[in-house]
């Protein structure tokens, strides 16, 4: 496969998930082996730095990359749209430490990267040959088996605990079918949670139109009407357990895990021919296996 990158720029604004700022995100075209750069134009010097895994310095609820002053957090779905969209080069102008989160799927970022054009360039895309079977365990429990495909194929298994939301699985065989079946599937919570993400100055841009919250384990009327009158939306009845918008999939978790997975293996810089299956994803281990797999491959041209 060829190198490709954008016919024309675009930009994307939107509230940062967990900083709440209003974030302008404006991709441009690239040249050959520039890899994907992130850019903070509000940065003195406007340091820029390529999107790898030797970056990864957070995981808490999403993809943190660093780098001295350098920082850009919640990277993956940006990251995912591009990766299965085939853009191999793309120079990303960030004025914020974080991602837009948009509407916590990747389809803003494919819509705006079909409108914008895909151009194919004179070299060949750095790929990762999966020929023979790896098996990876992180830290937290989660497992990753890469086997030999044709192509770039994911599946992951996913288990919650609850009334709600048990065992689901998602799978990608072909990326040409990311844009309809995973680009749209939302980032996902529980309310159990979010009371714990706040007091950790997490989840300030949080809303019912970014993300797709579950509410599986019934709290007091009282302390729901807190919780909603802290992320600014309407009060709900604390009677009424389910998913508090509709569901894009019947699987719309595994299938946001599988987003997710996509993006964070992106941090590897090249394509990936072969299969992932994981097992209880996260990003933590997903950049821990990416990582590890950076490391061992080194990178096919020398960003920084």
């Amino acid at each position: 496969m060829k190198q490709q990158t954008l016919k024309n720029s675009f930009t994307l604004e939107g509230k940062g998930l967990h900083t709440g700022l209003h974030i302008r995100a404006t991709f441009c075209p690239a040249a050959e082996n520039t890899g994907i750069r992130i850019c903070r134009t509000d940065l003195p010097g406007k340091p820029c730095h390529n999107a790898l895994a030797r970056y990864v310095s957070a995981t808490e609820r999403g993809t943190v990359l660093s780098c001295g002053e350098w920082k850009v957090s919640t990277v993956e779905h940006a990251l995912s749209a591009l990766y299965a969209m085939g853009v191999s080069n793309c120079l990303i102008e960030l004025d914020a430490p974080e991602m837009p989160i948009l509407d916590g799927s990747a389809k803003p970022f494919v819509d705006a990267i079909l409108e914008a054009g895909i151009e194919e360039q004179a070299y060949e895309a750095p790929c990762f040959l999966v020929d023979r079977r790896m098996e990876y365990t992180a830290a937290s429990g989660s497992t990753y088996v890469l086997e030999p495909a044709e192509e770039s194929q994911y599946a992951v298994e996913i288990s919650f605990p609850g009334q709600l939301l048990h065992d689901q699985k998602a799978e990608l065989l072909h990326l040409s079918d990311y844009a309809d079946e995973i680009a749209f599937n939302r980032t996902f919570c529980f309310v159990r949670e979010i009371a714990y993400l706040m007091q950790r100055g997490l989840i300030k841009g949080g809303d019912l139109e970014n993300a797709l919250v579950i509410y599986e384990q019934p709290i007091p009327q009282e302390a729901m009407d807190q919780l909603t009158d802290a992320l600014g939306q309407p009060r709900l009845d604390a009677g009424k357990l389910g998913y508090l918008s509709p569901l894009h999939f019947e699987n719309e978790p595994a299938r946001h895990k599988l987003l997710d997975l996509i993006g964070d293996f992106a941090l590897l810089g090249c394509r990936i021919q072969g299969k992932i299956t994981a097992t209880k994803p996260g990003h933590g281990g997903n950049t821990e296996c990416a990582h590890s797999l950076h490391e061992a491959i080194g990178c096919p041209y020398n960003p920084i």
